[in-house]
């Protein structure tokens, strides 16, 4: 791997290819010496413990005995979770007084890659700056310990079952009566999604919730949402569910087989908690990539939106430093800070069937209270993006575009944080309005291009 190995959500790239046993071994001690020295691993009178989880990709499997391996062998007890979503090891490492958790995921990615994850000791992600520190120390020189200072590895019995009873806290009504189909993307929530949705009272259609290993993601998912519409109609649902596949995403789709995104999703849920008096500062913290739609929504129902920069963990931190309770992403990551310490799918439907039990309302009634503008998105390879800053051109045309739609749409150019490209996005009352417009924009871009 090259560049700096940390990227918006842990370590990832291709299993055995980018993301090797050593890699990971190497990763797990360097966060065990940085922790240590930042003091988060001193437990008083006990050995310091981790969590550790995976999702059910093949490679995970070597890829969680060199996890182990690492922090074992820094003198770090390891308590196994399994196969279990993300936000079940975020709550799993609070919950047992561990300093840190780690889940080897890549979420939503094909099953050949995967991905490392570490939680520190209240279940939140760790900052930039101490990602930073563990990647600087791989590979130093340090005192092993040795015979009885080495680290031991349990099973952590019942952690299945206490995720459950956590997530099913949300739900303050049966949903008796409501039926679900849920796609768990063959990942790490096929057990316990549809376990918690029956417990809660509701009937449930489980679909790829069979992963072998290989069949993460595939065709499935919150990535891929065609089987979910098919089944809800076929199955006259009356709510579809898709997680990925580590199941910190929910998306879902309403009884006549509309998708309903994460926008809709976090809308629902602000109007929920502010009828309940729990919407921290009547404020809900969203992304410059949440549609118009859901802005102009919450301003007519005298609700602020905050915004951040891309990625659930800039959402997190806004909420966390300035007291927000509610936060998410259109793709399907919804933040309920009182609830948990990151984006959680399996919490997220259970609190949307909550809220459709609670109103007696069907999910596209309650979906509707924003509508989601055309929004197009083109990505420009190749920009540099120093330049592009200062470009009067491209600028330009941006104005123009900007001055046509007026408030009724919105434009948005952003360098990847990831990738040697430039997003244009646009948001418009007619997709052909959004299309004429990104197209415009892009046409500028990739003429600065030779410049």
């Amino acid at each position: 791997m090259t560049g700096r190995l940390f990227g918006t959500d842990g370590v990832r790239g291709l299993a055995n290819r980018d993301l090797t046993a050593e890699l990971a071994l190497a990763l797990s001690a360097s966060a065990a010496h940085v922790l240590g020295d930042a003091g988060a691993l001193v437990v008083e009178g006990a050995r310091p413990k981790a969590v550790v989880g995976r999702d059910p990709r093949a490679s995970g499997e070597f890829l969680e005995a060199a996890v182990v391996a690492g922090l074992a062998s820094a003198g770090i007890d390891v308590l196994l979770a399994g196969v279990l979503p993300t936000p079940a090891i975020a709550f799993l490492t609070e919950r047992h007084g561990a300093s840190l958790g780690v889940m080897l995921s890549a979420s939503h990615n094909a099953m050949p890659d995967n991905g490392i994850k570490f939680f520190d000791s209240h279940g939140f992600k760790l900052p930039d700056a101490i990602e930073d520190a563990i990647e600087a120390r791989l590979g130093e020189p340090w005192d092993r310990p040795v015979g009885g200072d080495v680290g031991r590895v349990v099973a952590l019995d019942g952690a299945r079952e206490e995720y459950v009873e956590h997530v099913l806290d949300v739900v303050q009504r049966r949903l008796t009566g409501l039926k679900v189909v849920v796609d768990c993307a063959n990942g790490a929530a096929s057990v316990v999604s549809p376990e918690a949705m029956r417990r809660a009272g509701a009937e449930v259609v489980a679909i790829h919730s069979s992963p072998d290993g290989l069949n993460i993601n595939e065709g499935c998912g919150s990535t891929h949402l065609e089987d979910l519409t098919a089944a809800v109609v076929e199955h006259r649902a009356d709510v579809g569910i898709a997680h990925d596949g580590d199941a910190d995403r929910c998306l879902a789709v309403d009884a006549e087989g509309r998708m309903v995104d994460g926008d809709q999703i976090l809308a629902i849920l602000a109007l929920a908690m502010r009828d309940r008096g729990t919407l921290a500062r009547g404020t809900v913290v969203a992304t410059v990539m949440s549609n118009l739609g859901f802005r102009l929504a919450m301003q007519e129902q005298g609700i602020n939106v905050v915004s951040t920069a891309v990625g659930d963990r800039y959402v997190l931190e806004e909420m966390r430093s300035s007291g927000y309770a509610l936060g998410g992403e259109q793709s399907g990551h919804v933040v309920i800070l009182d609830r948990a310490t990151t984006g959680d799918g399996v919490l997220t439907a259970l609190a949307l069937l909550d809220r459709m039990a609670e109103t007696g309302s069907g999910l596209g009634e309650l979906a509707a209270v924003m509508t989601r503008l055309p929004q197009v998105l083109i990505n420009v390879d190749g920009v540099d993006k120093s330049r592009l800053a200062h470009n009067a051109d491209v600028q330009a045309v941006v104005s123009a575009v900007e001055a046509q739609l007026g408030s009724s749409g919105r434009v948005l150019l952003r360098p990847s944080g990831t990738e040697a490209l430039v997003r244009v996005m646009v948001e418009a009352p007619t997709e052909q309005a959004a299309r004429d417009g990104a197209e415009a924009i892009a046409a500028a871009v990739r003429a600065s291009l030779s410049l």
